[in-house]
C-alpha cells in the first residue's frame, strides 16, 4: 500500500519578499519522512485571501494531508483561519475552549485578553484544536488541513502534537554514493540503472570540490534489502 501523501502551504508576504527565511518546510519534510507520509508539494502564497483560499482547496482535494504555516496570530494580516474556513464553507467564530486556554494563559502572565489576542480563539466550526505548548494559542485541524503558526518553535511544537494522530506508512530511507565524475559522463548508465530499479527513487545531485566535479547519487525507498541491493549495483557501475 502506498504511503499517505501531504502538501505544505507556506503563507506570508515576508517569505516572498525575502525578509524572512522559511525554516518550517525543511523541518516538516524531515518529520513526515520519518513518519512515512510523502511530502509531494510545497506552495508559498502571499497574504491574499482569495489566493490562500484557492490554494487550500486545491491542495486539500489532491493530497491526503495539508499543513499550513503562518497567519494565525493577533494582527489584521493574520487571515489564514478565515481563509481555511472559507475553503470549507465553514462558519468561524470565537470558540469557548480556545478562549478558555487564552484566558488562563493571559491571567497567569498578568496581561489582558484584549480584542486582538482574542482573534486567536477564532476557530472554524467542526475543527479540532492543535495543542500549542509554547505560547498556548492553538492551531486547528479541519478535515485534512492542519493549520499551524509560522514561528518555527511554535510550528515544530504543533507538528509534534499532530503527527502522532496521523496514520503513516513505511519511513523513506535513503542511500548515497558520491561519484567523482561529471553528470554528462554518468547520465547514460544512471538512466539504465533507474530503469532497472524503477521501484526506487533515483536522483543525481552535482557538486564541485577542489575544482573537480562530481555527483551524489541518492536512491530512496522503503525496503532496506532492496536499497542495499541497489547501492551495491551502483558501486559496481561506478567504481572509484
Amino acid at each position: 500500500m502506498p504511503n499517505p501523501t501531504a502538501a505544505m502551504l507556506v503563507i506570508g508576504d515576508e517569505i516572498l519578499s525575502g525578509r524572512t527565511r522559511d525554516a518550517n518546510m525543511h523541518y516538516l519534510a524531515g518529520q513526515l519522512t520519518e513518519t512515512g507520509i510523502d511530502l509531494k508539494e510545497v506552495r508559498v502564497v502571499s497574504d491574499d485571501a482569495s489566493d490562500i483560499t484557492a490554494a487550500v482547496r486545491a491542495l486539500a482535494d489532491r493530497y491526503g494531508h495539508v499543513f499550513t504555516s503562518g497567519g494565525i496570530g493577533p494582527t489584521h494580516d493574520d487571515i489564514t483561519a478565515d481563509c481555511v474556513a472559507a475553503a470549507f464553507e465553514a462558519h468561524i467564530g470565537i470558540r469557548d475552549d480556545a478562549r478558555a486556554l487564552l484566558q488562563a494563559h493571559y491571567d497567569r502572565s498578568g496581561q489582558e485578553l484584549n480584542a486582538a489576542r482574542l482573534r486567536m480563539a477564532r476557530i472554524p466550526d467542526g475543527a479540532n484544536l492543535i495543542e500549542n505548548p509554547v505560547s498556548v494559542a492553538p492551531g486547528f485541524t479541519i478535515e485534512n488541513v492542519h493549520v499551524m503558526a509560522g514561528v518555527p518553535s511554535i510550528f515544530q511544537a504543533m507538528v509534534a502534537s499532530v503527527l502522532p494522530m496521523l496514520r503513516g506508512g513505511d519511513p523513506l530511507i535513503s542511500r548515497t554514493l558520491p561519484v567523482h565524475r561529471g553528470e554528462g559522463d554518468i547520465a547514460g548508465p544512471l538512466g539504465a540503472f533507474a530503469a532497472k530499479f524503477a521501484d526506487l527513487s533515483v536522483g543525481s545531485y552535482p557538486f564541485q570540490k577542489n575544482g573537480a566535479y562530481g555527483s551524489n547519487l541518492v536512491i530512496r525507498g522503503t525496503d532496506i534489502a532492496r536499497l542495499d541491493e541497489a547501492i551495491e549495483h551502483l558501486r559496481m557501475l561506478f567504481p572509484e
